[in-house]
């Protein structure tokens, strides 16, 4: 009898043991279940944290970038305004100089015109001289000789002689004083030169005064 008993609480003890252990063991599942929820939910916390400092990044990053382009485009619109405006000031830096080079030569030639228009009249009287006959050869080379430099300042000042014999009547050059019947020569030809013509380039200062030929 008192060996049964023993043995029955032996065996409640045996249960007890077991019933703690399985406690024990549930609790240990459960703990770890716990764990590993907290850990997957710290982590998927920890990656969405993540996802989002990316995300805020990319956005930061995009919107530098954004920033950036339009800072350059702005740039662009001051770099072009500006190269437009220094192209204007060129070309009308170069219209004022050709315009001053034009004024420049407008008033040389019309100085220049002036003075040799007064000396012309003594240029006539050494032709007519050089022309005239006289025995004495020494003073007549003489006038020639200032003819000659006379001819040669007013070359080195771009003063050309009007052509006139031969050439076409041009009224822009010529100054008629007469008009004769030649079969030998063409309409409005000139036949002869009264006295010469002469012009600064293409400024005339004085016109030729000539024959016309039919």
């Amino acid at each position: 009898m008192m060996a049964e008993n023993e043995k029955n609480t032996n065996e409640e003890n045996e249960m007890k043991k077991n019933g703690n252990d399985n406690l024990n063991n549930k609790n240990i599942d459960n703990n770890i279940k716990k764990d590993s929820e907290t850990m997957n939910s710290n982590e998927s916390k920890m990656n969405d944290a993540k996802t989002k400092n990316e995300e805020s990044k990319e956005s930061n990053k995009n919107d530098e970038i954004h920033s950036l382009k339009v800072k350059i485009n702005d740039q662009k619109v001051v770099i072009d305004e500006q190269d437009d405006r220094i192209k204007r000031l060129m070309a009308e830096f170069e219209n004022f100089k050709k315009r001053s080079n034009k004024e420049r030569e407008n008033l040389y030639s019309s100085v220049m015109g002036d003075v040799v228009t007064k000396i012309l009249p003594v240029m006539d009287n050494l032709e007519k001289a050089a022309q005239a006959e006289t025995s004495d050869e020494k003073y007549k080379e003489g006038i020639i000789m200032c003819l000659n430099q006379f001819k040669d300042v007013l070359a080195a000042c771009n003063v050309t002689e009007i052509k006139t014999v031969g050439e076409k009547f041009d009224p822009s050059l010529h100054e008629a004083v007469s008009s004769v019947v030649d079969d030998n020569l063409g309409e409005k030809i000139i036949k002869e030169e009264y006295r010469k013509g002469y012009k600064i380039g293409d400024r005339v200062i004085r016109h030729s005064l000539v024959v016309v030929a039919n």
